[in-house]
């Protein structure tokens, strides 16, 4: 045989082969497709359901979440128009003029530079919840509902500690109050849906997980205890509510990674719930005060003081006339148990040590050269609570 008669039965026995196949999968087909049932329709009512928990909680939640307008006054020799997306509103001009005088008024103007937020009300007297950082320095605040009215609003209380703070105004009818879950029950991988108004794009409603809980060390306040997100966060979306597929909030939004994608922070309600209590009652956060600071408990130094996992708060320092140095603590000693709470790390020990109440006991139990020893002392009121004086 010639090897061009050799490769064309090949070919040839190839062809066959490949058409045997396919007639062998298409009869295959034929026949499975006439036994095959339809698949049953659960699985698209669920994915309804779930669609439509989607839109039940955006319905029910975004009425009780505002945009926050903030305005600072600083003196110039000439005063621009107002900048941002309100700069063309009348309504917005002309609060500007009843609240700060109209322009060319004495031999220099008020030069006015405008902020945008977000908010959720929390309570039906008009008090909204949002973030320190949103309202700093600001000489005025309006509030903008999502029926579009807007109101003067009041700086009642913050709290640069937690980046939270309080405004009020007064409103004209019934509001839509968003309630606060137990924060403390939220898991790793539940629904979170973020509402807000990023980039001044009123009530934009974005969907994602909880991506992780209790996240400290992230530079961005004093007292953390984040839930992380990958719900779309964006500037402007800071001060509104992340919540549960239940309409509840279980945080508020507060930080995104600008180097990273999906990675967004929010302050727990639970946290939430009592700072927000102070401030509503006496415009401050007061807080419990050991008198120390405190740092990591590395690995080697818990094994070495014969603690197994480095589980505990080590003591940086003591400070003079405090209840920690009437008490007898001292440098190097690890707190490694509060009131009879284990604790977990440094944060968790100033998280509880500012949530007790000033004037109670407490017992602390620390180690010291790797004996175990428990000490009572009073808690003291933190001498800088970080507190901005409210507006009237």
């Amino acid at each position: 045989m010639t090897p061009r008669s050799a490769r064309a039965g090949f070919l040839a026995a190839a062809l066959v082969l490949c058409l045997g196949v396919g007639f062998e999968v298409h009869a295959l087909w034929t026949r499975s497709a006439s036994s095959v049932t339809p698949p049953p329709s659960a699985p698209l009512s669920a994915a309804d359901a779930l669609q439509n928990a989607f839109v039940q909680v955006a319905e029910h939640v975004r009425p009780a979440v505002v945009n926050l307008g903030t305005v600072q006054m600083s003196r110039a020799t000439r005063r621009p128009v107002v900048p941002g997306p309100f700069a063309d509103d009348p309504v917005f001009k002309d609060f500007f003029d009843q609240f700060f005088g109209r322009r060319g008024q004495g031999p220099s103007e008020e030069f006015r530079q405008s902020g945008l937020g977000s908010g959720v009300i929390f309570d039906k007297r008009g008090y909204v919840l949002t973030n320190f950082h949103v309202i700093r320095g600001a000489d005025a605040v309006i509030v903008r509902l999502s029926s579009k009215q807007e109101f003067r609003g009041r700086i009642v209380g913050t709290d640069s500690k937690t980046d939270l703070a309080v405004v009020q105004f007064v409103p004209e009818g019934t509001l839509t109050v968003a309630a606060l879950a137990n924060s403390d029950a939220v898991r790793v991988g539940e629904w979170a849906i973020a509402i807000g108004n990023p980039f001044g794009l009123d009530q934009t409603v974005t969907v994602g997980v909880v991506s992780a809980t209790a996240r400290a060390d992230v530079g961005i306040a004093t007292y953390e205890n984040f839930i992380q997100t990958d719900a779309s966060i964006n500037p402007g979306n800071s001060g509104g509510p992340l919540v549960n597929l239940r309409g509840e909030v279980i945080g508020l939004i507060t930080a995104i990674v600008a180097a990273g994608q999906g990675i967004g922070f929010a302050i727990p309600a639970n946290m939430v719930k009592r700072v927000t209590a102070q401030l509503v009652d006496r415009g401050k956060v007061t807080r419990g005060w050991l008198g120390v600071s405190v740092q990591p408990l590395s690995r080697d130094l818990s094994e070495s003081l014969g603690l197994g996992e480095p589980r505990g708060a080590v003591v940086a320092r003591v400070y003079p006339d405090s209840p920690a140095a009437a008490a007898g603590l001292a440098q190097n000693d690890v707190v490694v148990g509060f009131d009879g709470t284990p604790v977990e790390d440094y944060h968790h020990l100033q998280r509880l040590s500012a949530d007790a109440d000033v004037g109670r006991s407490v017992k602390l139990d620390f180690v010291r050269k790797k004996e175990r020893k428990t000490i009572t002392l009073k808690i003291a009121e933190a001498p800088d609570t970080g507190a901005v004086a409210p507006s009237r």
